[in-house]
């Protein structure tokens, strides 16, 4: 296992400490979990190409370039909270 040093703000410290212990996680377990858990954009496109793929192949349904561009838009509108947060 190798060690890793990074830079923070303490407030950023305290509050993975504190979301660490709220799952009684130590803080390197609670950043393992996170970091393993969030897929990279290869990971992502993988994981879509195949998702499509059983789409098609399942239900009969044959997404257009335009169904897939609005998927994207609409995930990206979420992950930047355009859509879907409460205001």
């Amino acid at each position: 296992m190798a060690d890793t040093t990074i830079k923070i703000t303490e407030e950023v410290r305290d509050r993975v400490r504190a979301l660490a212990e709220e799952r009684g996680l130590s803080t390197r377990a609670y950043i393992e979990r996170m970091i393993t858990a969030t897929p990279t954009a290869d990971e992502r496109a993988e994981r879509t190409a195949k998702a499509i793929a059983y789409v098609r192949a399942n239900f009969g349904v044959d997404l257009s370039e335009s169904d897939l561009r609005e998927g994207e838009e609409w995930r990206e509108a979420i992950l930047t909270r355009q859509v879907g947060s409460r205001r």
